[in-house]
């Protein structure tokens, strides 16, 4: 296998795990308009609750069904605890989550402490698939078909169900949907949750190949929102096309330039930003 195709299927899989994390980040900053700076915090403390459940005897999928419900109830304390009282005030909101964001990873630091640690993967899944001349890890494939799964799911949500109209009509005019006696604050409460979930879903899925680490959050979190500034604000589609260019960019920058790794993502980004300021697939409110 040649170093050009195993780099795309690096690119690939990892596109497929930012856009699981991404696409959270998208339901809360696209669709909602709340600037949730805790998401990489929450990414990671996802991750190590994964861990804790494996550890405990768990299998793999527990402990990611775990995580996402455990960080989806964080999410709920977060928004209805929070977030709720700086609604509508973008600078508020990017304070308290960013604080939120410190005492979370203080508190991980506290529990787990500062060694790096990987979820382990079920024996299935360990080792590596043999695909014509392609060697490559079975997991990273696994996560590749849950990045595809999940867009798909989410896809249908949005496009195809009447949930799915009231959240975008709620972003669009929570007032009129209001007045036709949907109770919008509660779907825009369990839409925060399901970004948080995903979030929570993506720490257990990167920590089994990317491992855990204290700075793991910040680091997710710039590539998140590199996703969402590229791919348009609020589009899941703008949102799966961000994370395949910004893992293309990480990969292959990381080889041919490793010295400029972020300047070969974020350098693209203001180029396309001064063209079309509202990203690839992005629309005006």
């Amino acid at each position: 296998m040649s170093m050009t195709t195993f780099q795309l299927l690096n690119s690939a899989t990892f596109a497929a795990l930012l856009f699981v994390v991404a696409s959270g980040f998208t339901l809360i900053f696209g669709l909602m308009r709340i600037v949730n700076l805790a998401h990489g915090a929450l990414y990671l403390f996802g991750g190590y609750l994964g861990l804790t459940i494996s550890m405990m005897g768990g299998n793999f999928y527990v402990a990611a069904i775990g995580a996402a419900i455990g960080v989806a109830l964080m999410g709920l304390i977060i928004d209805l605890g929070l977030l709720r009282f700086v609604k509508g005030n973008e600078l508020r909101q990017v304070l308290l989550t960013l604080g939120v964001a410190f005492v979370l990873n203080d508190l991980a630091l506290v529990l787990w402490g500062g060694d790096t640690f990987s979820i382990p993967v079920p024996s299935y899944l360990d080792g590596p698939l043999q695909i014509g001349d392609v060697t490559y890890p079975k997991y990273r494939f696994f996560v590749l078909l849950v990045g595809i799964s999940i867009f798909i799911l989410l896809w249908l949500l949005m496009a195809k169900t009447k949930l799915g109209a009231l959240i975008r009509a709620g972003v669009d005019d929570s007032e009129t949907v209001s007045a036709m006696g949907v109770d919008i604050r509660k779907i825009f409460v369990y839409t925060f949750m399901l970004g948080a979930a995903l979030a929570g879903l993506g720490g257990v899925m990167g920590g089994a190949f990317l491992t855990l680490y204290p700075t793991a959050d910040s680091e997710i979190l710039v590539f998140s929102l590199a996703v969402v500034i590229i791919g348009g604000r609020g589009s899941l589609v703008g949102a799966a096309v961000g994370s395949i260019l910004v893992a293309m960019l990480a990969n292959f920058g990381q080889v041919w330039f490793p010295e400029l790794a972020y300047f070969v993502i974020f350098g693209p980004m203001a180029v396309l930003l001064a063209f079309r300021p509202l990203g690839l697939f992005g629309k005006a409110t």
